[in-house]
């Protein structure tokens, strides 16, 4: 990790977005079976830089964490090609939509939603340090915000785009989605 990644995660704005989430990814990412040395590379590069800016109240912050990849990874002599693939799977955490057939992005974007499966008292742990994250924002405008965005998770054909990690994680992230939108009403 470079010392500005290594600064960027331990900003003290951040509760749920830190090195703590960036390393139960990459756990995660071991147990991928299947993957191209090259393959696990360009993932690991990936999570590591996915959320390395993270402003809550910016819409571009996979954008500015992508180009913050691309140029880092510059410097660890990375291939120009795996450097703009490893920006590409980072743009896709934005929305969490992943065309089908897209392995690597199914798997990233898999492994960056599993805390919605976290056990229930991991789960609200989640969701008060996401909501610490969005202090400045009043209490009923989060209220709806933050139902809004869960339910979009809900409305989705599947929340994991990854097989192997939907057939381990849909149910329960459904039942903690539709537990945390009952709170919020």
């Amino acid at each position: 990790m470079t010392p500005d990644l290594e600064a960027a995660y331990a900003q003290p704005h951040r509760r749920y977005h830190t090195r703590t989430h960036i390393e139960q990814c990459l756990a995660l990412l071991d147990q991928v079976p299947d993957l191209m040395d090259s393959e696990r590379q360009v993932l690991t590069y990936a999570i590591w830089w996915h959320d390395a800016v993270y402003d809550p109240t910016a819409s571009d912050n996979e954008a500015k964490s992508a180009e913050m990849a691309k140029r880092d990874l510059r410097d660890f002599d990375v291939s120009l090609h795996a450097r703009e693939e490893v920006a590409r799977l980072i743009r896709l955490t934005a929305g969490h939509v992943v065309e089908e057939e897209d392995r690597l992005g199914e798997i990233l974007v898999s492994i960056d939603l599993t805390i919605l499966a976290a056990a229930p008292l991991d789960y609200d742990a989640y969701s008060r340090q996401v909501r610490a994250e969005y202090a400045h924002v009043p209490d009923d405008a989060w209220r709806v915000g933050r139902a809004k965005v869960m339910q979009h998770f809900l409305d989705a054909p599947v929340i994991y785009p990854d097989p192997a990690l939907r057939a381990l994680f849909e149910d329960v992230a459904r039942a903690n989605i539709a537990r945390e939108i009952a709170s919020l009403a």
